[in-house]
């Protein structure tokens, strides 16, 4: 970029800046200490003063609509329960000079040496602790530091591999570290979505700006876990605490664009002291485990044993040397608060040198001397408990600022000296502010970043930007997502970008060698098969509602077909004519629960299709009245659902995962239609049941080609359950059901066709040797439990 000279006044940027108020005695990013706009800034606020606001709005929602249709979300918690929130986005993008961003990445990749000796001590020799460097009390009576961890080697060398610093300005221009995240670091894939939603809010700002790219950050971190695997077909493997987590998207995202198997502890086990993951092929070994689920989960055996969210054995299989973690269970200690008093002495002690950037003034009240100090300067201080990992602007409950509590009391200093050891102080952060667009005005708002650092072959590798947090209000440091703070891309700008980056390999002139199918985890084929279950039961409950509806507004529901229908219905627990959405929800929502587990499998097209079906289904059940308007409502459903399979049809790789959902679809509509087709072709059935058959399997205009002389009982049966060519035939679902089970493991070898198999084969070539007049009511009833009998076959072949 061509930085001019002399940075400018604030008058040269026109109305853009009238509302850009800095604070006495805070500095800023965006003016220096003369009230001049850093150099940094210059050309992009040219460009952005140079957008009408239609054009400035546009940008904006591009931006904005790229997270929506992404699907990019983090979980909010409140007192009783918590929701899903659009990531929180701040438009502007936060910039910062490669050359300062150069020296920020060697500071912090030296405060990483200093964490990986750090924890090579704790569980090693403890020389911290024999030295008196840092206090034997704290250390034991830290939770995160893990007892039967120590001892324990990590098996490539080294105990970090994946850490996210915190970092802010102080008001002498200053970087100082907030705080260290070294359990399980999130946000890095979070900041690589606020990169894409950027660029596309300001692609041509962000180009001539000579941007540093964020892929080759995450290219060589990937590289540096696979080249970790055994040479025995191991996987690398990204252990999540599920669906639940505040983080969840990410975990689901990163695993996506990086290649690697998303699992659950329910998915590991532990045999022979060697880690592997449950799938539809059997048991397989991991032998990298990328952590993000904090270490107390990971094992009941030895850790918390109420935890239903790791693997029992895992530590044992650790200790076995048979696969690394990343990062090593019991890093969790390095992030407490009180820890940040010693990490000065703990630097020179270890590596001989003081840190590079310091971080925040902090004092453990264990000893005496320290809680008289911080008794005496209670109203510049945050004091918090010393083995709280919460950053000093995250205001918690318990928190007391400035000599007072949350509730505005103020603090006895008894009670400092009684609580002592519990407690930890650190000064009052005065973040530095930087420029948040509001309502097309730039105001100064509380700023402070997350940087990612990364182990690589060559050593550490700082990620070029992260992602900064930006208060809700100039006036309040509280600047965290839970409490309204946004997030804004960070930019770090160079004379030159560096060469186009990706996660794929260069082209070496020969030919790719092709990857082969990904091992399956049984938890994620159970869900892809039921999600493929649900969807389909909408789309059969759906039809029959509309059905029910047309002939409801034509004769006001005094109709044998319409009691016919409503009956049931009824027996499927779905009112006719009141809450008549309610069971299709139950249906979209237990489907989207079972694609949020796979998310990592999912495309993200897919997702919003069920995700808008959802909305629409949502919509329709607060507005829509019985009779002609839910029959056109209904329609506008089924084009909706169909637009999803159609995504899922033609969009899906034929993994092991599509063949799950499609006989997951196929088994739920050979069911239904062979329960429908009961009832429409008994003998008791009132006229025009035939007809109802044929609608409900949407082949009205198939019948009336291929049957001249009219409908029977024999032409309906053909049509709906007999003939291969009919999507909607039960016949036709019992050969794609076929055709998937083609593809699906054989785990015993002696073993030429598993029981699923056989019984397939075994429906299917019975209704390939039958005729009409050979289906009784019998038979349908003898196929109706023959088809059920699927599910239970399948989970016992491959989903245990």
């Amino acid at each position: 970029m061509n930085k001019p000279q002399q940075a400018a006044n604030r008058s040269d940027w026109g109305s853009l800046l009238d509302a850009y108020r800095t604070l006495p005695g805070v500095a800023d990013e965006l003016f220096d200490s003369e009230g001049r706009v850093r150099p940094v800034w210059q050309p992009f606020l040219r460009d952005l003063a140079g957008l009408d606001k239609e054009a400035l709005d546009h940008a904006l929602a591009r931006g904005s609509q790229y997270l929506h249709d992404a699907g990019v979300f983090f979980r909010q918690y409140g007192p009783t329960d918590s929701t899903e929130r659009d990531w929180p986005l701040s438009h502007l993008p936060m910039l910062i000079e490669a050359g300062e961003w150069q020296n920020i990445a060697t500071a912090l990749m030296q405060r990483a040496d200093v964490l990986e000796a750090a924890m090579a001590d704790f569980y090693g020799p403890n020389t911290l602790v024999a030295d008196g460097v840092v206090p034997a009390r704290l250390l034991a009576s830290n939770p995160e530091w893990l007892r039967p961890m120590v001892g324990v080697q990590p098996r490539h060398g080294h105990y970090l591999h994946f850490i996210a610093f915190d970092i802010g300005r102080g008001p002498d221009g200053k970087w100082w570290v907030l705080g260290d995240r070294t359990q399980a670091p999130s946000g890095a894939g979070f900041a690589l979505e606020t990169r894409m939603a950027t660029s596309r809010s300001f692609s041509t700002m962000i180009s001539s700006a000579k941007v540093m790219r964020l892929a080759g950050f995450f290219r060589r971190f990937r590289d540096t876990l696979l080249d970790m695997r055994d040479n025995d077909g191991s996987r690398v493997a990204i252990l999540t605490p599920g669906p639940l987590n505040d983080t969840y998207f990410e975990h689901s995202y990163i695993a996506r664009y990086l290649g690697f198997m998303l699992v659950q502890g329910a998915d590991l086990a532990v045999r022979e002291n060697r880690l592997m993951v449950r799938t539809v092929s059997g048991l397989t070994p991991i032998s990298v485990v990328w952590r993000r689920l904090d270490a107390e989960w990971t094992d009941p055996l030895e850790l918390n044993e109420s935890s239903r969210l790791g693997t029992p054995g895992m530590l044992g299989a650790l200790r076995s040397g048979s696969f690394t973690m990343i990062n090593s269970l019991g890093s969790g200690a390095l992030e407490a608060r009180a820890l940040m008093a010693f990490m000065p002495g703990m630097s020179e002690h270890l590596t001989g040198q003081p840190l590079a950037m310091p971080n925040i003034a902090t004092w453990w009240c264990g000893d005496a001397a320290e809680r008289d100090y911080v008794k005496a300067n209670m109203k510049r201080m945050t004091i918090d408990n010393a083995m709280s990992t919460r950053l000093p602007f995250d205001h918690g409950p318990d928190i007391v600022i400035g000599g007072r509590r949350t509730d505005g009391t103020p603090v006895d200093p008894a009670w400092i000296d009684e609580q002592g050891p519990l407690l930890a102080a650190q000064e009052v952060v005065s973040l530095s502010t930087a420029p948040a667009l509001v309502n097309g005005k730039l105001e100064a708002r509380p700023m402070s970043l997350r940087v990612f650092v990364a182990r690589s072959g060559a050593g550490w590798v700082v990620m070029p930007g992260g992602f900064a947090r930006i208060g809700n209000s100039a006036e309040s440091a509280d600047i965290s997502m839970q409490r309204g703070g946004a997030v804004s891309d960070v930019w770090v700008v160079s004379d030159d970008a560096g060469p186009v980056d990706t996660l794929l390999e260069s082209g070496s002139g020969g030919i790719n060698k092709r990857t082969q199918d990904a091992s399956l985890p049984s938890t994620a084929a159970d869900n892809l098969f039921w999600m493929g279950r649900y969807v389909e039961r909408a789309d059969f409950k759906i039809r029959l509602l509309r059905a029910f509806h047309v002939r409801l507004a034509e004769t006001g529901g005094e109709y044998p077909l319409a009691t016919l229908l409503s009956d049931y219905l009824e027996m499927l627990d779905i009112d006719a004519t009141d809450s008549i959405f309610s069971g299709i929800l139950d249906d979209l929502h237990s489907a989207l629960r079972s694609a949020g587990q796979v998310r990592d499998r999912f495309s993200t097209d897919a997702w919003n299709a069920l995700v808008d079906l959802s909305r629409t289904t949502e919509m329709f059940a607060e507005r829509v009245q019985p009779g002609d308007d839910a029959s056109r409502a209904f329609s506008v459903m089924l084009r909706k659902i169909a637009g999803f399979a159609g995504l899922v049809h033609e969009n899906m790789y034929r993994f092991t995962g599509w063949r799950f959902l499609g006989i997951g679809r196929a088994v739920e509509r050979a069911g239904g239609m062979t329960s429908f087709l009961q009832l429409a072709t008994d003998t008791d059935a009132p006229d025009g049941a035939l007809d109802l058959a044929i609608e409900i399997g949407d082949s009205v205009m198939t019948h009336r080609r291929r049957y001249a002389a009219g409908m029977s009982r024999d032409t309906v049966i053909d049509l709906l359950l007999l003939d291969d060519m009919n999507p909607r035939s039960v016949l036709h679902q019992l050969m794609a059901i076929d055709e998937h089970a083609s593809f699906l493991p054989i785990t015993v070898e002696e073993v030429r066709m598993t029981p699923f198999q056989r019984k397939v084969l075994e429906i299917k070539t019975a209704l390939t040797t039958a005729a009409p007049r050979e289906i009784t009511p019998g038979k349908l009833a003898e196929l109706s439990n023959d088809t059920a009998s699927l599910s239970g076959l399948l989970a016992e072949t491959y989903l245990r």
